[in-house]
């Protein structure tokens, strides 16, 4: 068979960031997206996610197709993303994360977001390592801050090892509810709004997903509490994508929905249970072009936005 390469585009923050009340969050602002876009639609075929299922029905795809993916589900995507890609007749595929439309809770990955955007990371790493030494040894244990230093602090293409270390304790290595009363100490120091007005203005509610849904934009599934569901107890991993579906009901078909795995972390038992409840394709951060005809179809490797142009030509690149 011959092989069937799927480009796949990853969004997070689509914004004016030079105009926003926090100009340092890492995202694509509004006339580099609409840069992109054109440049997508003159070298790519943009396809939608329907086409790509329909692909493993037995469909045909067009030459070199491209699936414009979204994570998170930020009101940016509402107030930015849908209009764009409307004027453009193009479809992006939304994945939204549970809790943040049932319980309208800012996240702790969001509360890092917005910290790390207002923050001198020198600052802020020794204030972690201060939170973390003081809280050592009560009712939390978790190993020496230099041994977590030397394990994570490890700079990838995005951010240098001091940001990867800060992002590393709040997002994994402690213990969960630390990490939570780390975040909203941070938060509290930084950013300068209360945690309740920044979820209500971050991420997306119900009737926008409708309305998006309703103008031709896929949904899809971005877990229940955001976790590095790779690194999370088996039956954990079950009751949050059991909540995640429950909540996504109306949103997505219960037999053949689609899965986005948060900060792309699986593991096999990830892979077993996404499968037994009826997903019927995974996205992940692996970086590199989908191969449909070899590639696992839970497990479909993306590129970050920042992988075309105008920010960029890796995705030419072989990663």
């Amino acid at each position: 068979m011959e092989n069937q390469k799927l480009y796949i585009s990853m969004y997070h923050y689509t914004r004016d960031l030079l105009h926003s009340r926090y100009p340092g969050i890492k995202g694509l602002d509004v006339e580099s997206f609409k840069r992109q876009l054109d440049f997508m639609m003159a070298n790519f075929n943009i396809v939608t996610m329907e086409q790509v299922l329909d692909y493993y029905a037995g469909g045909k795809l067009p030459e070199n197709p491209l699936l414009l993916t979204f994570d998170d589900g930020y009101i940016d995507n509402y107030t930015v993303a849908l209009p764009i890609l409307k004027e453009r007749h193009l479809q992006g595929s939304f994945f939204i994360i549970g809790k943040t439309i049932n319980e309208h809770q800012l996240l702790d990955v969001n509360k890092l977001h917005y910290i790390l955007a207002c923050a001198d990371i020198m600052k802020l790493m020794a204030d972690v390592k201060e939170q973390m030494d003081r809280h050592r040894g009560t009712e939390f244990v978790f190993p020496s801050t230099d041994e977590l230093y030397e394990k994570y602090a490890v700079a990838n293409r995005f951010d240098n090892k001091e940001t990867i270390f800060v992002k590393r304790m709040l997002q994994t290595a402690l213990p969960e509810r630390l990490r939570n009363i780390i975040s909203s100490n941070l938060f509290s120091k930084y950013v300068g709004i209360t945690e309740e007005q920044l979820a209500y203005e971050l991420y997306l509610n119900k009737d926008q997903i409708k309305l998006m849904q309703d103008n031709g934009m896929f949904i899809g599934v971005h877990s229940y509490e955001h976790y590095w569901l790779g690194n999370t107890d088996k039956e954990k991993v079950r009751q949050d994508l059991t909540k995640a579906l429950e909540v996504m009901d109306e949103f997505i078909d219960k037999s053949a929905w689609v899965m986005n795995y948060p900060y792309g972390s699986y593991n096999d038992d990830v892979l077993e249970i996404v499968k037994e409840k009826g997903a019927v394709l995974g996205l992940s951060t692996n970086v590199r072009v989908a191969d449909l005809t070899k590639d696992n179809r839970l497990l479909l490797p993306r590129f970050d936005c920042n992988d075309f142009p105008p920010k960029s030509e890796k995705f030419k690149e072989e990663f």
